[in-house]
């Protein structure tokens, strides 16, 4: 089992909220407290395809403090609690899908401390990737996640998201240094430290990250930096296949080439990112690439990967040296899932997010485009494809069951594939809602089952967004 069935809505059994915790949520927050349907509505749907019911309240909390003293309010009453940041994810993990409330941590934007000698910063989880690289500019650093919608830097964490720069910079796995956590019973911890290394004990940074809220609430976040490459070229090469696209890119990571983003767009993306960004893109399936480095370097590592498309039948090498050129190019990827959604009104997307060794990357894909191009669905293909991560986008009537099985299909399809190639299901949307059955098929039975017994030993009244990632009952 993959997912719920249609209609995909959601409406499992919501736990009781006491008049009394509502009384004393209020009087604790006041205006910070709202219950008004459209905030609550808000905050009870992301971008992905299933709909719940939304949170009985929010709370818009602007402290440690703030959220402390709402979880143990959770906690005592045993109603559940979703951490919202910006509300950008695609699997449902900000739905309150057993009631409760959700915290948003939006006004916890701040910038805490920066350290440029050790290469690291300290924030707070509702400022997003934008508003911190914009806060650093001056400094000479950058953080260099790119997931390509303005995420929240705790809903990152929560994650354990990636994009764009992986292929270079890691993901949020390796780039999180260390957290300040609320957990289930309002305890305030500590995990990590800003030092390079640490053998102390259990490693309870890399256990909170991507555990999707369900482990603790994040109220501080320390990261990686990393100094403005002093040279950065982007280039754009269009291929006449899919496959002469993924050749290159296979052939450049195994040569080694330090190649900072490399972009998969398919002819369908191509159409719909023309259409939307008012672009002239050539109508092929095409690579977006980054280079960073000295100058030296930068123009090195684009003469191997030019000579590699070549002889592939890449075409078409156009360059964007002007930082002006290269936001417009990359800014038009990252709005290719909205440039897709609003091809066809009305439709709602169904995403796809494996990822496999990048030996594996024209296999994965090759046999997954034959079946998305039988199914008369419209969809886009894009791709991290520098690490092997790649995302159909199925473009479905939200009103036509048969069509969106046959999507969820599709998605099945492909996971199993990507797991039969040594692959998984999620490179970096996370388990969420939607692909807890993905989950038992690619780690078996024993590995969630000890997950689950992490989940009760930390939150036994199971109030952290709980009916994520895995079911207790």
């Amino acid at each position: 089992m993959n997912a719920p069935t249609s209609p995909h809505i959601l409406a499992a059994a919501q736990r009781p909220i006491p008049d009394a915790f509502m009384a004393a949520l209020s009087a604790r927050f006041g205006s910070q407290c709202v219950t008004s349907q459209a905030v609550r509505e808000q905050h009870g749907r992301d971008e992905g395809s299933i709909t719940a019911p939304p949170p009985a309240a929010v709370v818009y909390a602007e402290s440690t403090q703030d959220v402390q003293d709402a979880v143990t309010l959770c906690h005592q009453y045993e109603v559940p609690v979703i951490a919202y940041g910006a509300g950008s994810s695609l699997e449902g993990h900000l739905l309150a899908v057993q009631g409760g409330i959700s915290i948003d941590v939006g006004r916890m934007n701040r910038v805490l401390s920066i350290d440029t000698e050790d290469l690291t910063i300290t924030v707070q989880p509702g400022i997003t990737r934008k508003q911190l690289n914009e806060a650093i500019k001056d400094t000479g650093f950058f953080f260099p996640i790119d997931p390509g919608a303005d995420a929240s830097i705790g809903g990152m964490a929560s994650t354990r998201a990636s994009g764009t720069n992986a292929v270079r910079y890691g993901t949020m796995r390796e780039n999180v240094l260390a957290l300040e956590v609320v957990t289930a019973n309002g305890q305030v911890i500590r995990t990590g430290n800003r030092a390079k290394k640490s053998a102390a004990g259990y490693d309870l940074t890399r256990l909170m990250v991507g555990s999707e809220g369900t482990l603790g609430i994040f109220t501080e976040i320390s990261l990686r930096i990393y100094p403005l490459p002093e040279a950065v070229s982007a280039a754009i090469c269009s291929f006449p296949t899919i496959e002469a696209a993924v050749r290159t890119v296979i052939e450049t990571i195994q040569m080694g080439i330090p190649i900072a983003r490399v972009e998969l767009i398919d002819v369908n993306a191509v159409r719909m990112v023309n259409a939307y960004s008012k672009l002239d893109l050539r109508e092929e399936p095409m690579l977006l690439m980054e280079f960073h480095g000295s100058p030296t370097g930068v123009k090195e590592q684009a003469e191997m990967v030019q000579e590699l498309a070549s002889e592939h039948g890449g075409n078409a090498f156009e360059w964007a040296e002007r930082p002006e050129d290269r936001t417009r190019l990359f800014t038009a990827r990252h709005n290719a899932y909205f440039a897709a959604v609003s091809s066809v009104p009305g439709c709602r997307c169904i995403t796809t997010d494996t990822c496999v060794p990048i030996s594996r990357l024209a296999d994965a894909l090759l046999q997954c485009v034959t079946e998305a191009d039988a199914s008369g669905i419209p969809y886009f293909l894009v791709g991290h494809v520098g690490d092997g991560n790649f995302h159909f986008g199925y473009l479905i009537d939200p009103d036509n069951d048969a069509q969106r099985s046959q999507a969820e299909q599709l998605n099945h399809q492909l996971v199993q594939r990507a797991i039969a190639l040594g692959g998984t299901c999620t490179g970096e949307h996370g388990i969420g809602v939607h692909k807890q059955g993905f989950l038992l098929e690619e780690a078996g039975e024993g590995a969630v089952a000890m997950m689950r017994a992490i989940k009760q030993a930390l939150d036994p009244k199971n109030i952290l967004n709980p009916g994520k990632i895995f079911q207790l009952g």
